[in-house]
Order: structure tokens, then sequence, then C-alpha cells
């Protein structure tokens, strides 16, 4: 893998962090939230798979972000019901060890 493409994915991930960041900061959680989804991550980690490796680990990638998708939904929904109950440290560290504990066990029954 060449290391200057590395230096690319890290600038483009530090703009996307910082759109967000400064949209979210501004209450202006719905423009944040579309740039967060933009499919740019996934369009870029898709095409340094399918460059690096073919079609077939790209697809197999998509597959798996599918297959992942219900435990980042019970992540989130977490987040919304913790937050405002126990804060933010608290509502993150549970919410993410949920989204591990969901995401292991579907890796491990497919």
């Amino acid at each position: 893998m060449d290391t200057k493409m590395l230096a690319l994915y890290f600038v483009i991930g530090g703009i996307i962090i910082s759109a967000v960041t400064y949209f979210g900061s501004h209450a202006k959680s719905q423009i944040a939230a579309f740039i967060a989804f933009l499919p740019s991550i996934s369009v870029i980690t898709l095409c340094t798979i399918y460059f690096a490796s073919g079609m077939e680990e790209a697809v197999s990638y998509a597959k798996s972000m599918l297959i992942l998708l219900p435990p980042w939904v019970l992540y989130v929904v977490g987040v919304i019901f913790l937050l405002p109950r126990i804060g933010l440290a608290g509502s993150l560290i549970i919410s993410i060890m949920v989204y591990l504990g969901v995401a292991f066990l579907i890796m491990r029954l497919t």
C-alpha cells in the first residue's frame, strides 16, 4: 500500500470529522448527520479494497457493512436513550459495549 495514499485518507477523514463537528456544534445537527452519512468514507474504502484485492473482497466488505448495520443501530439508539439519563461517558461506554457484543456475536455466527 502506498503511504502517500494513507496520508490522503487521513486528511479526508479529518476534513469530514471537522465539518461534522462544526455543524453539529452550531445547532445544525441535520447538516452534520448528512455529512457524516455521505458515503465518502465507504466509497474511498471500497475503491482501495477493490484496487488492492479485487471485486470479490470489495463485495464482501459491502456485505459485511450491511451485516453489521443492526449493531450500529443499537449503538445509536442506546446513545439517544442513555445520554440524557447518565451523561456522555456512560452512554458511550454502554452503547459501544452493546455494539461490540452484538457485532462479535453476529460475526461469530456468520
